[in-house]
């Protein structure tokens, strides 16, 4: 290599001030530095009073020793994830840049080679699987087909004991307030160690749905009555702790469930009970299907949201709607007597304590922690989730029916 020609005041073969401190070496005054040519970008800082040299200049990554290879953990690939270090982006100033691995690749399960710091050589990282969606929940949690099937074959069972022999649904109605009371004693004292006695309520709630229909309202209170009493009597087996709590949640039991499921029976006793009965389960039924087909679609200002946040003012006015078309209609060709604008009214107030009694329900199940009551009904929780509308509608419709055609 040919020598370079020093500039002046430079002896030949020294190296210029810059090119000094580039290589770590300071320069000495009047000394020969063996090295390379000057940097003249180096030199013009020196000459302008500017600090030179490895002390003063940013920190240069150090290079990995040879045969060290870096190996950088490739992360799945989103469309909402920013890059992560070593993914099209350097972790620290100077860092080389590693191209990430496109989705296609990952999914196709094919290796990925990440440069690294030795030349000519490549890391495998393995390929990681490209994430799976899940899978979408139904609306509520259900099971929509088993939701139908069961209903149905309820339909079918309701149906058939109406309009082959009329006592077989009072048959229906005593199992339905037996479960119920059950259930309900059965989550009370899950949850809050409430001990309704279980014995003295089902006993006595068959007793007032009888009663209720062979013999009418009183007979039917008196039973109410009764049973609270045996209530009492049955839990002074128990220690006297928490013995009003108990009788006071017994008491409740025997009135939430069977009393109001008494009015059912009377109804069923009229000369045109089946067509009542029918009457009572559509306009309820439509009730709850309209505030969830309108709530769903329109909803949108809630109606009670620290206690059914599904359910919404549009939706309610839905179901308010569809029942008092359903009673309107019912009215005037089943019931003998009856006039539509008279189903109008039915209707209307049905789909109001309708709604009230699932709220009520909600507010119990809060209280208690729990989502359903049971798990009896497939798609539908237990036979207190049935109930909860149909319990509190019942007297308001009989009522209703005796006070607009007799009873």
């Amino acid at each position: 290599m040919p020598p370079v020609p020093a500039g002046p005041g430079v002896l030949p073969g020294t190296p210029g001030p810059g090119r000094a401190a580039a290589h770590g070496r300071p320069a000495a005054h009047g000394r020969p530095v063996i090295g390379g040519p000057a940097d003249p970008a180096e030199g013009q800082a020196r000459e302008s009073g500017q600090l030179g040299g490895p002390l003063f200049r940013e920190e240069q990554p150090v290079p990995a020793p040879r045969g060290v290879t870096e190996t950088v953990v490739l992360r799945a690939i989103s469309g909402d994830t920013t890059p992560a270090p070593g993914h099209g982006t350097p972790s620290h100033p100077g860092a080389p840049v590693h191209p990430a691995p496109s989705a296609n690749h990952l999914a196709a399960g094919q290796p990925h080679f990440v440069p690294s710091s030795h030349p000519g050589q490549e890391t495998p990282v393995a390929a990681q699987p490209a994430p799976q969606p899940q899978p979408r929940k139904q609306r509520g949690g259900r099971n929509l087909q088993a939701a139908i099937g069961v209903g149905v074959g309820l339909g079918a069972v309701i149906v058939a004991s109406l309009f082959v022999v009329k006592a077989l649904f009072l048959v229906v109605v005593m199992a339905a307030v037996a479960v119920g009371v059950w259930e309900l004693t059965s989550r009370l004292a899950e949850r809050k160690q409430i001990k309704a006695p279980l014995v003295p309520l089902v006993v006595g709630g068959i007793a007032m749905v009888a009663t209720g229909y062979w013999s009418g309202i009183q007979w039917a209170a008196a039973s109410l009555a009764l049973t609270g009493l045996a209530v009492m009597v049955w839990r002074m087996a128990e220690p006297p702790e928490d013995y009003l709590r108990d009788i006071t949640a017994g008491v409740f039991t025997a009135f939430y469930v069977p009393f109001l499921a008494t009015f059912v029976a009377m109804m069923l006793a009229a000369d045109d009970g089946p067509q009542r009965i029918v009457l009572f389960l559509i306009v309820t039924i439509c009730s709850d299907t309209g505030a969830y087909a309108v709530g769903y679609k329109f909803g949108k200002n809630k109606l009670a949201p620290t206690i059914s946040p599904g359910k919404t003012r549009e939706g309610l006015a839905g179901g308010i709607a569809l029942s008092m078309l359903a009673g309107a209609l019912l009215m005037e060709l089943i019931i003998d007597g009856g006039s539509w604008w008279q189903g109008l009214i039915l209707g209307g107030c049905a789909a109001v304590t309708a709604t009230l009694g699932d709220l009520g329900e909600s507010m119990i199940k809060r209280d208690l922690g729990i989502k359903d009551m049971g798990t009896l009904l497939p798609g539908h929780g237990g036979i207190m989730d049935r109930l909860d509308s149909l319990l509190p509608t019942a007297p308001v419709v009989w009522l209703l029916l005796a006070a607009f055609v007799g009873s």
